[in-house]
C-alpha cells in the first residue's frame, strides 16, 4: 500500500509537486515559442527533444529561486523557458558534435533528421532564448544569461582540445565543467534572485549554489558513464571512453599511471586506437587506482558546497528541497 507521499518522495519530485503550475505555464510557453509558420521542422526537431521526458530542473531552479525570494511577478515563467531553450540548444549542437545515437534514452534528433537540422534548429533556439530574456526588460537578467551562453560555448571549444589531451588536468576538467554544464545552473538560479529584487548577497548565494551544483552534478554523470545503469541513465557504460573523453576518473588515473599504463591511455584516449577488451582494461585501472571513489567523494565536497550557501537565504520550505536536491544529485551514484 502506497503512504501518502510515497509518489513525490524524491526531491525533485517534490520540487516538481510545488512547482507543478509554474511548471506547467513554462511547458505551455515553450511550445508555443517553438512553433515556427514557415520551418515546419523547427516544431518537429524541439518536440522530440523538449517533449522526451528529460527532468526540466534547470528552469524548475529559476522558478524555485524566484519563489524563496518571494517573487510574484509573471518574469520567471519567461526566465525559466529561456533557460529550458537554452539548454535543449546546447543538446542539439552537442549530440551533433559527439555524433551521438541516443539522449534521454531514445535517438538523437541528428539521428533521426540530420546534422543540418539539428544545428539550424539549436540556432533557432538560441534566437528565441534570447528573445524571451529581453521580454523581462531587466537588463542584469540579459546580461547573466547572454554571459552564461557565451561561456557554456567557450566550455565546448576547450573540451575539443582538453578530451584527448593526457597533460589535461583537474583544473582544466573543473573549468570545462563550469562552462558546458555549471554555467547554465549558476545562472538559472541567479536569475531567479534577480528578477525577485532580492539583495547582491542573496544572488551571490544563488549562483554560488547553482555553480556547485552544477560541478556536482556534471562529476556524478562522468561517474555513471563507468559504472551507471544504462536504463536508467540512457546511456551505455562506457561511452565516454569510447568517445575518448578525458573526465575526470581517467584524469584521475592517468595522474597515477605507470609508464605501461600510460601507454594504454595514450593509445585509447590521446591515438583512439582502441580495441576489444580496452573498456574492461580501463575499468580495471580506474579500480585499482581507486579513482571512481575519489571522483564520487568529489561530487559529495561540491554538494557539501552547494548546501553551504543556501545559508545565506531565507528559512523557506524551497530552500529545503534545494538542499535535499543537492544531496539527490549525488545520491545517484550510492
Amino acid at each position: 500500500m502506497l503512504m501518502k507521499n510515497e509518489t513525490v518522495q524524491k526531491p525533485h519530485d517534490r520540487m516538481a509537486a510545488y512547482l507543478a503550475k509554474d511548471m506547467q505555464a513554462v511547458n505551455d510557453l515553450i511550445r508555443d515559442r517553438m512553433a515556427s509558420e514557415h520551418a515546419p521542422r523547427i516544431p518537429e526537431v524541439t518536440a522530440h527533444l523538449v517533449e522526451a521526458g528529460g527532468k526540466r530542473l534547470r528552469p524548475m531552479l529559476t522558478l524555485a529561486a524566484a519563489h524563496l525570494c518571494g517573487y510574484d511577478g509573471p518574469y520567471h515563467i519567461h526566465l525559466a523557458a529561456t533557460v529550458e531553450f537554452i539548454h535543449t540548444a546546447t543538446l542539439l549542437h552537442d549530440d551533433v558534435v559527439d555524433e551521438s545515437a541516443q539522449r534521454r534514452g531514445r535517438p538523437t534528433a541528428n539521428l533521426l533528421w540530420d546534422n543540418k537540422s539539428s544545428v539550424l534548429v539549436g540556432d533557432y533556439l538560441f534566437a528565441r532564448s534570447f528573445q524571451l530574456m529581453t521580454e523581462t526588460g531587466n537588463m542584469q537578467v540579459l546580461a547573466i544569461l547572454s554571459n552564461a551562453s557565451a561561456t557554456i560555448a567557450e566550455g565546448e571549444v576547450l573540451q575539443l582540445t582538453a578530451a584527448q589531451n593526457l597533460a589535461t588536468d583537474e583544473a582544466i576538467y573543473l573549468k570545462v565543467v563550469r562552462g558546458k554544464t555549471a554555467a547554465l545552473f549558476s545562472a538559472a538560479t541567479q536569475v531567479g534572485g534577480v528578477i525577485a529584487g532580492t539583495s547582491e548577497a542573496a544572488v551571490k548565494a544563488l549562483y554560488d549554489y547553482g555553480d556547485a551544483l552544477g560541478i556536482a552534478f556534471q562529476i556524478v554523470d562522468d561517474l555513471l558513464d563507468y559504472q551507471g545503469d544504462t536504463s536508467a541513465t540512457g546511456k551505455n557504460v562506457g561511452d565516454d571512453f569510447r568517445e575518448r573523453k578525458l573526465t575526470l576518473p581517467v584524469i584521475k588515473a592517468v595522474a597515477k599511471a605507470d609508464a605501461e599504463e600510460r601507454a594504454f591511455w595514450t593509445r585509447t584516449i590521446e591515438k583512439g586506437r582502441q580495441q576489444d577488451g580496452d573498456l574492461e582494461h580501463a575499468l580495471t585501472l580506474l579500480k585499482k587506482h581507486g579513482t571512481l571513489e575519489e571522483t564520487r567523494q568529489d561530487a559529495i565536497d561540491w554538494a557539501k558546497r552547494a548546501k553551504s550557501a543556501l545559508d545565506a537565504l531565507p528559512d523557506h520550505e524551497v530552500r529545503d528541497m534545494l538542499r535535499d536536491l543537492a544531496d539527490y544529485v549525488v545520491a545517484r551514484i550510492n
